[in-house]
């Protein structure tokens, strides 16, 4: 019998290895397939978006938000997967009258190696689970090393339009921003305040603005829109996967970072 408590403070005692689970977080359904469990999982949410085919081998069972009670109590679940931020407690209250369900609670890189390490105890897959943390560590210390020779810019991160929504405090992007020199502008708002084009210089005068791909699908005219408000800033569109997806996403996202401030050269 394994006894675990997940990071709210819920125990558990799983007296097997879960085999069928349900994932309601799109960046830890990308990584328990990463861990070798695509066999096991058999439901997912709309936005699960990686691996690509698991849209046509997976049942789809609503969204993060809006889930299908139904539909999930129907796939015979014995484990389910959910994030503190991305799922609601309503939600999971009643999905707990299915099977039990593991809610993580993910804001820094710590966090993601400790749910690694988690879901290695929980689903029997330690080794696996040991190889992506140290991937995931490797990778970290190397990007500080590069990171040292980073110019500090101060930085407005947009998640989303009518109404302007950034990225403040106590999130995982937030954290990102901290590891590439991005001086958030809005860090001592907390969460995902709302803002106006207007009072942007006002409140911060950032340098640099990425516009994330997801939730929201910015465009050209969005560009112009802060430029036009926010003279010598530069906006750029960036992957959001990399910026908010926890989990083995995040050993690739060094990468991506890399990148990133060499175009900003």
């Amino acid at each position: 019998m394994l006894q675990i408590k997940d990071p709210l403070g819920t125990s558990f005692e799983l007296n097997s290895t879960p085999q069928r689970i349900i994932s309601l977080v799109p960046s830890l359904t990308e990584t328990l397939y990463d861990l070798g469990l695509e066999d096991k999982i058999v439901g997912i949410t709309k936005f699960c978006e990686f691996p690509v085919h698991f849209k046509s081998t997976k049942k789809i069972i609503g969204g993060t938000k809006k889930v299908h009670f139904e539909k999930t109590r129907l796939l015979q679940p014995d484990f389910i997967i959910a994030n503190k931020e991305e799922n609601t407690e309503e939600i999971v209250l009643e999905l707990r009258k299915i099977c039990p369900v593991w809610v993580t609670n993910i804001v820094t890189i710590e966090d993601t190696l400790q749910t690694l390490i988690d879901f290695g105890e929980i689903f029997n897959c330690r080794t696996e689970a040991r190889k992506w943390v140290d991937k995931i560590a490797f990778g970290h210390t190397d990007f500080l090393d590069f990171r040292n020779s980073l110019p500090v810019r101060k930085t407005v991160y947009f998640i989303w339009k009518n109404p302007y929504m950034v990225a403040g405090s106590g999130t995982f992007i937030d954290q990102m921003l901290q590891l590439n020199h991005l001086d958030n502008c809005y860090k001592n708002q907390q969460r995902y305040p709302e803002i106006t084009i207007e009072s942007m210089k006002k409140e911060g005068n950032p340098e640099l603005v990425l516009l994330s791909s997801e939730p929201f699908p910015f465009k050209d005219e969005d560009v112009f829109e802060i430029e036009s408000n926010t003279p010598n800033v530069k906006t750029m569109f960036v992957d959001g996967t990399f910026f908010s997806w926890y989990g083995t996403r995040l050993h690739h996202a060094f990468s991506f970072f890399k990148q990133l401030h060499r175009e900003l050269k």
